[in-house]
């Protein structure tokens, strides 16, 4: 008796290609998708900090904010896959016991209404949620 292989060979396609879809939906930090100014405009800020950390991006490249301590403020683009910062400059004011990290931020890398804020040499520095 012969079996025929071709069913076979057809649930390994089907399985192939429906493995296929489902890890192009997988999302994962700093997923690859390429970014549009609607995923990046908006207030982003980090959950639960005292005092506020936080960035305000607008609509018009104007980026605003504050690391807990100090105002920030210079522009935002977004180049492909991540964000970029420039002419970011803040206030020098001394803080005491306020870990002012979000001002060395110099891109980032967005995973839904995440933010993960990167530093010199492309190295995580933090993370910041999209707010509502």
């Amino acid at each position: 008796m012969r079996h025929s292989r071709r069913p076979a060979a057809r649930s390994l396609a089907l399985v192939v290609v429906a493995g296929g879809v489902l890890a192009g939906c997988a999302s994962t930090s700093g997923s690859g998708a390429t970014l549009s100014d609607s995923d990046v405009a908006g207030e982003w800020s980090q959950v639960d900090a005292e005092p506020r950390v936080y960035l305000e991006l607008g609509e018009d490249g104007a980026l605003t904010g504050s690391d807990g301590c100090n105002q920030l403020s210079g522009t935002w683009q977004v180049d492909g896959t991540e964000v970029d910062f420039s002419e970011l400059a803040a206030t020098m004011m001394a803080c005491d016991d306020v870990d002012t990290w979000l001002s060395g931020a110099e891109s980032a890398t967005i995973d839904g209404s995440e933010m993960t804020v990167l530093g010199e040499g492309d190295q995580e520095i933090g993370t910041l949620e999209k707010s509502e």
